[in-house]
């Protein structure tokens, strides 16, 4: 490819990365009408592992499936453990303290619990964590990085560049005493050219911290 040519394609990411990487997509909030008052007497609040996807707008050539699930694993554990930071540096802002994942994990794995979330109540999950309510979360990562995106990554700028995809998160809060859903958020959002996944989430975190229930009024 002529010199140009490759000038040319990256002029236009970076145009595309001031235009793109504001936007955002769709935000669903729904909140039980006992919120407030099952809230107030929360503590400890567990996250759970994550359940992450990723797919392609195309798939790519020599789809490794099983390379796939691996990096869809890694992803999971990433945002758990992204998540549990973020609001740990935030701790001073939330009425309630949040187990350290490591614990939540290994309780998990302990009780036969870490596969089968999906197959056990969510009160059950709070009980055998010993918390007041978990929250359970979802991340839909689907890549759309182009050929013209690919080259400029591989010529240019390394493998962190060049990447570009959407995410949608869904976080869900139960309550621990009936297992109730207390709280639902969804959110949309665009990657810009330059993000990852856990970027992508990071920007997303910011947007579900203005509806957290936990925030301090």
């Amino acid at each position: 490819m002529k010199i140009k040519n490759i000038l040319a394609i990256f002029i236009a990411a970076v145009i595309c990365k001031s235009s793109v990487a504001q936007f955002e997509g769709s935000k669903q909030v729904y909140s039980s009408p006992k919120l407030k008052a099952e809230i107030s007497a929360h503590k400890t609040v567990a996250i759970l592992p994550f359940t992450a996807t990723i797919s392609y707008r195309r798939l790519p050539k020599n789809f490794d499936e099983t390379a796939n699930k691996a990096e869809q694993n890694t992803m999971a554990a990433n945002l758990q453990q992204g998540m549990y930071t973020y609001l740990l540096r935030k701790t001073s802002d939330y009425t309630v303290s949040f187990q350290d994942v490591e614990r939540t994990n290994a309780l998990l794995k302990q009780k036969g619990l870490y596969d089968r979330l999906n197959e056990v109540t969510q009160d059950s999950i709070c009980k055998a964590l010993g918390v007041d309510a978990v929250v359970k979360c979802s991340f839909a990562y689907e890549k759309t990085g182009s050929e013209g995106g690919a080259i400029v990554k591989t010529v240019l700028l390394g493998s962190s560049f060049g990447k570009t995809g959407s995410g949608s998160l869904t976080m869900q809060i139960y309550n621990g005493k009936d297992g109730d859903l207390l709280w639902r958020f969804y959110k949309e959002m665009n990657e810009d050219i330059t993000s990852s996944a856990n970027e992508v989430m990071e920007r997303m975190m910011r947007k579900v911290s203005r509806n957290f229930p936990y925030v301090r009024s």
